[in-house]
This record gives structure tokens, C-alpha cells and sequence, in this order.
């Protein structure tokens, strides 16, 4: 098994210089669509009034032979990115794989938000949306492929032209070459090979040929970010563009009883204030002008049947929950009788809160409603879905709906929203306001924060048995919490199972050989609004999985690391990134006192993570100072991104574990921003590190499976420091037992 290891300062990326990026611009510019003079797009955006001549220019001077690429006679290459882009390198890794199939010269290769069409279709999903770790797996043979049909086509067109036989050509760097070095630059083509027809079969490169693919080439996006020409959704500015800010229930299911805008309607600036179904929307000139009178604003509400709701008490009944058997998942063997008769027996109860995806970026979207057509800008995660909700809304056809998808400031989920509440809720607005209008909406800190739509709590018990050899014979875990599925439009990927598998997955799989295991889920019905965030269900799962592996090993007086490898024997790929975590982190050598390590493996979105967390407790504070993290994701595409979005999920899931919870108290929730639910800190992070096994398997996903090891790791960790667990999250040493 080889490895490549891409240490912490290795992630920081840059971008390849090209004149796409070099051109000085206004730091946040609206959005710009301007054209070279050889007809080349200068910046992947499209902005209202000005689409017409651009594509007129762009048909007469560049080549597209399919949906992804359009290839410019000023020999740029811009590849067409039907994912969003919000931190995990999209923009970079998919034109890579275009890129290298094309023999395209990088530093004149450049990205363009795809627009929402159903030829830009997520293949394994049916809908245009980014989530899921999907991106790189799902268009590694979609881009390869649009990459080598159009250098099929540039090198016919270039044999035409010389009158050789194609098979006698090569490709490098842009530009086809003969057998007698003859040469033609792809953008010197591209009238020719757009009269051509895309061939039906194309073969693809050998892998050991690869010059892009597999590298650590640098981003093409960071430049864009340093200097302000990304364009993110709440930059987004339109032309007498009026801003608003909405009064939302502090209370889930509350509605609006009555509301006082006597003094909020003769602010300065202040338009309209008006009732939509969300709450009430106050709409001025500016940002500002909209909060300060939001302010002013007496809303009366009725509270609704939540206004007694505490997640104290919420958690005691998840427990009494536990008691009582729960809908079978998974059945092995006879996994009570196996427990009775075990010569040793734990059972542990851990617990995970509601969380919130915490975007760097607030939500916003902008809409421009007219009476036959609506525009929608915004950073989605779900382009299809957030299209038909938004032309429902406005009472038009799809057709008439287009919907651009900005640069996200994070997403983690959020930006899925099964029932797109953030741009629906905007639509209303605009509504309300009238056609013709122009409208941002505009979420604060603390209105993304108590907004709902949470990472559900979960509560985990575990019960299990171990023989007089000090073998793990029994395991039976039940968990309780709410479905992110049921109820939504995403019901049917529950395929009809009583159970929802997002709730289970990581423990529905357990690799360990146990020869009874006994996984049940109860699910509850509370109504607080939750869904999907950064590795799903993975994200409380690992934490119960991997800790009470810990906890046994503790009773069977087993080493932690040589307890899995023995359980591990006939799952060779956990085996590979656990003994790779380990041996990097030099686990066999004593820490000082005070410290301890932690080891967890798990698998997620295909993929295999092991984490090593050495850990120290001083004054009672928990310090993090060291993860060593293994990945075996299958083919990949860049070394460098997985390292980043590894180094990213292992802070994502450490926050988790050390600081962040969501409470409710009379129904109210007590958390608003960053000095009630932290971030680690940079001063708090770990040094981390990340080794990635070599492999040909299938791809992976990357940019979730970071996170599941990075709490039992830690916890595991705090164990080998102090004799004390942790069982609940986020971890308070007060609380160990």
C-alpha cells in the first residue's frame, strides 16, 4: 500500500495566473459579464440585458461541443461546472478532469457556473444539486468524457486540414501537432471543429499518462476570493434594488397574531412593510435602514403549541425512549441471548444536540420579479428544487424562471433546503412588494442561527457483551431522534422503511465482525424544522459507534488500535487508513503525562477515514494539539483539496465535540451567534496532518467524511488522558464518568 502525505502547509492554495483573473476590478463589482475582444469570457457570471450579445459573440468565436466546455479562438477553455462551489474546490477539481482529457494548456483554462438545465442533471440523483460528497465521483466520466470528445474533435479538424490521418496526431497543451511538428492551437480550430458532429465513442487515457489528474494543482478560484472578484450571494446588486430583512416567530410554528409598523414605517429609507407567510418583511433602500427598523416593529405573536418546548427535558424522554425496543434496522444472530450470557457487560448512552450549519456567509437571495419572468440569485445547493419552488411561488412556468448560483460562503447542507425556505420566503416578498421588483433578502447572524432547519439530536444506547476470551459477542444500539426525510419531498428515499436510513447510517453498516448485532431507531415527532448538515447522520453515529468500541476494548483490557484491527480482519480498506493513522501518529510511543491519544475509523460517502487525536486537559480545559488523519477515498483528482477538506471536517467535527450546542428553553432558542455557539479558533486548532492511501477502487466523496472521527477521536483521546468518558456533546469534563 503506498501513501502521499500532504502536510497542514501544503493546503494553502493559490491560483495559476491567466488573464482571466490578473484583470484589476472594484473589490465586490457587481457582477460583470464582459467580453475580449476575441470573444473569450472574462468572468463565469451571467447578468441581466447583456446575455443576448454575449451569446451572440460566443457563437461566432468559440467552439462548444458539448454541455462543459466552450473552447474560444483567443484559446481560452471554459468549462462549464454543473456543482456548486462553497469552499470544497469544485471549480478546480472538475475542470481538471476535463482539462486533462482535453490536453488543454491550465493556465488558459477557466470556470462558469452552469445555468439550471437538466443536461446539468446530477447522474446518480436526477436533479441539478451539489451535496452528498457526489461532485468529484458523480462527473468524474461526465467531464473526462466531454474533455475527449472535444479533442477529438479539435484533432479531426486539424487532420482535415493538414490531410493526415488523425491517428497520426497528438495533443499537448492546447494545440494538436502532426508527425512532422506541425502545429495548430486549439483556438485556431475552432471554427472548424464546430462544424464537425461529436463523435459517439471515445477512449479515454490511460491513467498513468495523466499530467492534471492526481496532483496537487493549484486552485483556479483563490485569486477571485483574495481580490474580490468572486461574486457571492450577498453581493449580488441589481439596479434600484430594494433590501429587506424579515420578523420571523421566536418560536417554531408561531404565527403572526398582529403587528405595530406605526414608527417603523417613517424611518428613513423604509418602502413597505407588509406580512408574508414567514413573518413580516420590512423593505428600504439599504441593509440597515431595513434591521434598525425591524427594530421599531411590535409583532404580536401566537405562539403555537412549541412555547413550552426545552431540550432538557426533550432529552430526558429520548432516554425513556431508549428503554423500549425500536424499529428493527439491522438483525444478526440473537443478540439479547448473547448479551444475557456474556461474562462482561457495558452499556453507555451518548448524546449529540441540534447544531447549525454556521455558514461563514449568512443566507440571502435576490429576486427580480416581472409580470411574465422571474430571476433569482442566490448561493443553492439545490438548483432544480430551488427553481420549481421559486416559480411556484411566483405563479410561472419553470421555463420562465432562471435561477444563477453565485460563489457560497459555506454550505454544509443548509443550502439543500428540501422546501428552499430561504428563496421561496424572498419570492413572497418580492410579491408582496409587486411587479415590477427588485429585491435582496437578507439573513443576519443570528435570523441564519435561529432559523431552523437543524442538524436533528440524537440520543444513542449501546449494550454490549464480551466472553471470558475477551471477544466481542453482542451489540445492540438503539437510537432516537428526528428524520430528516419524513415529511418532506425526499420522503421516498426513505424507499418505505420504517426508519430513515440518514438516521442510521454509520451504525446500520457496522464493519466490525460481532456475530449479534441488534441496531433499532425510534424516531420522533417534534417540530423543530431539521435537515441535512455536513456528513448527516455520520456526524452523531461515529461519535456513539467509536466510543463505545473504546469502552469495550477499556472492559476486554485490550489496546484500542489492536481491539479494531482484530474486529477489522475481513474489512481490508478500514484496515488500511486505521493501521496508516496509527503507525503516522506513532502510536506505540509513550506521550508525555498529561496526554493522551484517541483512534477512530469510519466509513462514509465512500470513503475511509482513520483519525489520531492527542489530547491534553489542563485547568480543566480540553486542548487539542495534534490529529493524524488517514483517507483511502479511491481515484482521486487533487491532493491537495482532499487535504483541505480533511483539515476543514476534522475543525468542523472538533467544534462540534468541544463547543457547540443548541438549546430550547419555553420554546425559545438560546443560542444567536458566534459567542453562544463557537467555532475553534485558530489558536485552538491542532496541528493536523494527512496521509492518503494510493488506490484504484471507485472514488469516493471528500468533503463530509472528515468529520465523523474527529469527536470520538478526541473523546477517546480524553479518555487515555484523564480514565474518564465523555458521553455527551459537546464534551464538559464535569459531566465524565
Amino acid at each position: 500500500m503506498s501513501t502521499r502525505h500532504i502536510s497542514s502547509d501544503r493546503i494553502n492554495s493559490g491560483s495559476v495566473p491567466s488573464e482571466r483573473v490578473r484583470r484589476e476590478v472594484k473589490r465586490r463589482d457587481f457582477l460583470k459579464f464582459s467580453l475580449a475582444a476575441s470573444g473569450g469570457l472574462v468572468i463565469g457570471f451571467y447578468f441581466p440585458g447583456i446575455g443576448s450579445e454575449a451569446s451572440a459573440q460566443e457563437s461566432v468565436n468559440s467552439f462548444m461541443p458539448n454541455a462543459f466546455v466552450r473552447i474560444g479562438t483567443d484559446e481560452r477553455v471554459t468549462v462549464i461546472v454543473n456543482h456548486s462551489e462553497m469552499g470544497q474546490g469544485v471549480y478546480t477539481s472538475l475542470p481538471m478532469l476535463l482539462a486533462e482529457e482535453l490536453d488543454a494548456d491550465w493556465s488558459k483554462v477557466g470556470f462558469e457556473s452552469a445555468p439550471v438545465d437538466p443536461k446539468y442533471n446530477h447522474p446518480a440523483f436526477g436533479m441539478q444539486m451539489t451535496g452528498g460528497s457526489s461532485s468529484v465521483w458523480s462527473g468524474l466520466e461526465q467531464f473526462r468524457q466531454a474533455g475527449a470528445a472535444a479533442r477529438a474533435m479539435l484533432v479531426a479538424a486539424a487532420a482535415t486540414r493538414w490531410n493526415v490521418d488523425p491517428a497520426s496526431c497528438r495533443t499537448e497543451s492546447g494545440a494538436v501537432f502532426d508527425s512532422s511538428s506541425r502545429k495548430l492551437s486549439y483556438g485556431q480550430l475552432v471554427a472548424d471543429a464546430a462544424k464537425l458532429t461529436p463523435p459517439a465513442h471515445v477512449q479515454l487515457k490511460d491513467p498513468k499518462t495523466f499530467k492534471l489528474i492526481g496532483k496537487p494543482i493549484k486552485r483556479l478560484d483563490t485569486s477571485m476570493k483574495l481580490n474580490g472578484q468572486a461574486v457571492f450571494g450577498l453581493d449580488v446588486k441589481l439596479p434600484g434594488m430594494m433590501t429587506a430583512v424579515v420578523a420571523r416567530p421566536p418560536i417554531f410554528g408561531a404565527t403572526v397574531k398582529s403587528f405595530d409598523d406605526s414608527k417603523a414605517r417613517t424611518m428613513p429609507g423604509v418602502r413597505k412593510i407588509a406580512q408574508v407567510p414567514s413573518g413580516v418583511a420590512v423593505i428600504a433602500d439599504t441593509f440597515w435602514q431595513a434591521k434598525v427598523a425591524r427594530g421599531a416593529l411590535r409583532v404580536e405573536w401566537d405562539e403555537g403549541a412549541m412555547r413550552g418546548f426545552s431540550t432538557t427535558q426533550m432529552m430526558q424522554d429520548f432516554r425513556e425512549r431508549a428503554k423500549s425496543p425500536g424499529v428493527s434496522v439491522r438483525k444478526e444472530g440473537d443478540a439479547p441471548t448473547a448479551l444475557a450470557n456474556a461474562t462482561k457487560k457495558i452499556q453507555a448512552v451518548y448524546e449529540a444536540p441540534y447544531l447549525s450549519h454556521l455558514m461563514m456567509e449568512p443566507l440571502s437571495c435576490v429576486v427580480d420579479l416581472r409580470q411574465d419572468s422571474c430571476e433569482v440569485w442566490t448561493g443553492s445547493q439545490f438548483q432544480t428544487v430551488d427553481r420549481a419552488n421559486a416559480a411556484k411561488i411566483a405563479g410561472l412556468p419553470a421555463e420562465k424562471v432562471q435561477l444563477h448560483t453565485t460563489f457560497l460562503g459555506g454550505g454544509f447542507g443548509r443550502r439543500a433546503n428540501p422546501q428552499s425556505d430561504f428563496v421561496v420566503e424572498a419570492v413572497f416578498v418580492a410579491k408582496a412588494i409587486g411587479a415590477p421588483s427588485k429585491v435582496k433578502v437578507v439573513w443576519t447572524r443570528e435570523d441564519d442561527m435561529q432559523g431552523g432547519w437543524y442538524r436533528p439530536a440524537f440520543l444513542h444506547s449501546i449494550e454490549g457483551g464480551i466472553d471470558a476470551t475477551g471477544n466481542v459477542v453482542s451489540w445492540r444500539s438503539r437510537s432516537v431522534g428526528q428524520s430528516i426525510m419524513a415529511g418532506t419531498s425526499f420522503e421516498a428515499m426513505m424507499q418505505g422503511k420504517p426508519y430513515d436510513p440518514a438516521s442510521v447510517e454509520g451504525i446500520d453498516d457496522l464493519p466490525y465482525s460481532i456475530p449479534n448485532i441488534a441496531v433499532e431507531s425510534h424516531q420522533v415527532n417534534i417540530k423543530v424544522p431539521v435537515q441535512w448538515l455536513r456528513s448527516v447522520g455520520h456526524s452523531h453515529t461515529a461519535f456513539a459507534v467509536e466510543s463505545f468500541i473504546d469502552e469495550l476494548a477499556a472492559v476486554a483490557q485490550k489496546d484500542p488500535y489492536q481491539f479494531r484491527r482484530d474486529l477489522l480482519l475481513k474489512q481490508p480498506r478500514y484496515l488500511g487508513v486505521l493501521d496508516l493513522a496509527a503507525q503516522k501518529s506513532g502510536w506505540s510511543k509513550p506521550l508525555p503525562k498529561g496526554m493522551g491519544r484517541g483512534i477512530a475509523v469510519h466509513f462514509a460517502f465512500g470513503s475511509y477515514l482513520a483519525h489520531v487525536a492527542e489530547v491534553s486537559v489542563t485547568d480543566g480545559k480540553i486542548k487539542v494539539h495534534r490529529m493524524v488523519c488517514a483517507v483511502d477515498c479511491g481515484q482521486y483528482v487533487n491532493p491537495g483539496i482532499i487535504a483541505a477538506q480533511i483539515e476543514g471536517g476534522a475543525i468542523f467535527g472538533a467544534s462540534a465535540a468541544l463547543f457547540q450546542e443548541l438549546t430550547f428553553e419555553d420554546g425559545r432558542l438560546q443560542q444567536t451567534n458566534f459567542h453562544t455557539f463557537p467555532v475553534m479558533r485558530m489558536n485552538e486548532c491542532p496541528e493536523i496532518e494527512t496521509y492518503i492511501v494510493e488506490s484504484n477502487e471507485k472514488s469516493g466523496g471528500i468533503g463530509e467524511p472528515g468529520v465523523p472521527c474527529a469527536a470520538p477521536a478526541i473523546a477517546n483521546a480524553l479518555f487515555a488522558a484523564t480514565g474518564k468518558r465523555v458521553r455527551r456533546m459537546p464534551f464538559r469534563l464535569t459531566e465524565a464518568v
